[in-house]
C-alpha cells in the first residue's frame, strides 16, 4: 500500500465545549505554544510526507482562511471547502476530499488533536476499500471508549476498550461510496468497515490531546511548551 500524501483536517465545528473561547475565535486558532492548533496539526501532516491539505469550514471560516493562507509557507497544498450547513465529519470528509489530487489514501484528522500519531504506521495497515484508525487509552472525560481490539482488527466495544484518537488513513473508495454535500457521520463508514472487516488498528503509545475542553486545552498548552518549545 502506497504511503498517504493527502488529508483532509476537520475545523468545521462550533467549539461549544470550549464555551466563551471560540465566542469570537475557531476551535482551530486556539494558542497552542505561540502557535495555532491547526498550525501544529499541518505541520505534524507536512513532517510526515503529506503536502497536500483540505480543510473543512464554516464557524469564523474567514480567520482560517486569513491565519494560514494557501499554505506555501508550511510547505502546504491548502484547499478550502466552506459549508454553508454543517455536514458532519463523513459529509465534511466526503465533499473536502474532492478537492484533493488524485490518490487511494487520505488522512483524516480532527482539528482539535495535538499528537505524534503515526500516519505511515496507518497508511500501512489500511485496507483496500476501508480504514485505518488510531486508537489511543480512554481519558477521564470518555471512561467508556469507543471499540476494542483483535488483533489488528478494530471490533465492537468489549473489554478491553479504547476511545478513538480522531485521526485515520481511509482507503478513497471506502469514502467514494457516499455521495457530496449530504450530512452523516464518519461513524457510519467506520461501523461498516468494522462490519467487513476492513477496520484496523493501533493503540497510540504517546502523547495525545483533545483540546475540545477547556482543562484539556491547558493541559496540551503546557505539555507542548514544556516539551518542545
Amino acid at each position: 500500500m502506497e504511503q498517504v500524501k493527502q488529508a483532509v483536517i476537520l475545523a468545521a465545528g462550533l467549539g461549544t465545549r470550549l464555551k466563551s473561547l471560540t465566542e469570537n475565535k475557531p476551535k482551530a486558532l486556539m494558542p497552542i505554544a505561540n502557535e495555532a492548533a491547526i498550525i501544529h496539526v499541518i505541520r505534524h501532516l507536512v513532517k510526515q510526507g503529506v503536502h497536500d491539505i483540505a480543510i473543512n469550514l464554516h464557524h469564523h471560516a474567514e480567520q482560517i482562511r486569513q491565519t494560514l493562507g494557501n499554505g506555501n509557507h508550511f510547505n502546504a497544498n491548502l484547499y478550502y471547502s466552506y459549508e454553508d450547513t454543517l455536514l458532519d465529519s463523513g459529509g465534511g470528509v466526503r465533499t473536502a476530499m474532492d478537492l484533493l489530487p488524485s490518490g487511494e489514501l487520505i488522512a483524516v484528522y480532527n482539528t482539535d488533536i495535538i499528537s505524534d500519531i503515526d500516519l505511515h504506521r496507518l497508511s500501512s495497515l489500511c485496507p483496500k476499500r476501508g480504514c485505518a484508525l488510531a486508537l489511543v487509552t480512554n481519558p477521564k472525560h470518555h471512561p467508556d471508549g469507543d471499540f476494542s481490539l483483535n488483533g489488528r482488527h478494530i471490533i465492537q466495544k468489549t473489554s478491553p476498550s479504547y476511545t478513538f484518537s480522531g485521526i485515520s488513513v481511509w482507503h478513497k473508495e471506502a469514502l467514494l461510496t457516499q455521495p457530496p454535500l449530504q450530512k452523516f457521520s464518519l461513524v457510519k463508514l467506520i461501523q461498516e468497515a468494522i462490519y467487513s472487516q476492513q477496520c484496523l488498528g493501533f493503540v497510540h503509545p504517546s502523547y495525545w490531546f483533545d483540546i475540545g475542553r477547556p482543562h484539556d486545552l491547558f493541559k496540551a498548552k503546557r505539555f507542548i511548551r514544556e516539551h518542545f518549545s
